[in-house]
């Protein structure tokens, strides 16, 4: 993906203001605890070995890791299943609703977009009612298309080095922010590059927002400063 071409983004209206882009599996909503729980349900269990699913999904009955496809299926079921079992991120409700005063915000989410319809249900019903974007394309090219060449401060959130690297490729100047759960499989998660910020949670990363967004404002007030 060159540009952000492949995705109809024509019905995203951004303001004068900041663009505050975020992923939402694991930033956003609680993704690994809400599967592990619909796995169980179905007699699987997902065991943290690595950063991957496919070959850590073993049968609770023998122990013996499932075929690559049953996973892929598994997955595919768990986004059409999400409204029923995923949860949001304490305190990312209120944290977003705050921010939103001073920026517009995205939803950029890595997911297949025939599931973004649930997802939308989902965030409306906790009170998210934020645009949406759901593709399973780099995010770089996306975050570039939506942005473009504005003057104004860029935000992306994410708890994947990959496309926090592929932000980074396409935009400059843009606050890259590595927010990362507290989870036994995210420890084997790639880190992100010492360039990238690394929050703690959503107040910490509220906090790199809002300094990022005084400095740019005051760089504006005083643009031979």
């Amino acid at each position: 993906m060159s540009d952000g071409s492949e995705l109809d983004i024509s019905h995203i209206r951004l303001g004068d203001r900041p663009l505050i882009v975020c992923d939402v599996d694991d930033v956003v909503l609680q993704f690994i605890d809400p599967s592990q729980l619909y796995l169980k349900s179905l007699g699987h269990e997902f065991l943290p070995r690595s950063f991957r699913l496919h070959g850590n999904i073993v049968s609770l009955a023998d122990g013996l890791a499932l075929e690559d496809q049953h996973v892929s299926r598994l997955i595919l079921e768990f986004f059409a299943a999400q409204e029923s079992w995923q949860t949001p991120i304490d305190p990312v409700v209120s944290t977003l609703e705050r921010l939103s005063g001073d920026a517009d915000i995205l939803f950029l989410t890595a997911m297949p977009p025939q599931f973004s319809a649930h997802r939308r249900r989902l965030l409306d019903r906790i009170g998210l009612g934020f645009p949406l974007l759901a593709s399973e394309q780099p995010k770089g090219p996306i975050v570039h298309a939506l942005h473009g060449g504005r003057d104004l401060p860029v935000v992306f959130i994410d708890d994947m080095a990959r496309n926090l690297h592929s932000v980074k490729e396409h935009v400059a100047d843009c606050l890259l922010i590595h927010l990362v759960p507290n989870s036994p499989v995210h420890r084997f998660a790639p880190t992100a590059g010492a360039d990238i910020a690394r929050a703690r949670d959503w107040l910490h990363a509220a906090e790199l927002i809002d300094q990022h967004l005084a400095a740019h404002a005051i760089s504006r007030a005083n643009p031979a400063a």
